[in-house]
């Protein structure tokens, strides 16, 4: 299962064409995707025009849903800052710890165009599609 982050979702719906938007059409056609609460929140956020909200709102519609954020996930994501943290990393963005900690704890795979996933891969062991 893969989990696709926000800035790939963005660069897709954009018609911006990168490595990572060439595999999520890939994906799209015979992986199964994730899509999570905080994403689809971040992502649907930013549509300007009511029929590029429905149709990509749809298209979210047709992957597999799970929500993010309890408790438990909550004090692992500070658990996972504080751990950057000591190591002299800080993370530019809270929700992207978030993201990453959840695809750790749900054995996922993550596809995504941020820089601060990579401090992640490093230190928390995040796997990515590379």
């Amino acid at each position: 299962m893969i989990f696709v982050d926000s800035s790939v979702w963005i660069d897709y719906f954009n018609g911006r064409i990168t490595k990572q938007t060439d595999l999520l059409e890939a994906f799209l056609e015979d992986e199964l995707i994730v899509i999570g609460d905080i994403v689809l929140t971040e992502v649907l956020q930013g549509f300007q025009d009511d029929r590029d909200f429905i149709k990509a709102g749809k298209l979210f519609d047709s992957l597999f849903f799970m929500p993010m954020l309890g408790k438990k996930l909550a004090v692992k994501s500070a658990e996972n800052y504080r751990k950057l943290k000591k190591k002299g990393v800080t993370v530019r963005k809270t929700i992207d710890v978030i993201i990453a900690t959840f695809c750790i704890e749900n054995d996922l795979l993550l596809l995504h165009s941020d820089r601060d996933f990579k401090i992640m891969e490093k230190h928390l062991a995040l796997k990515v599609v590379s």
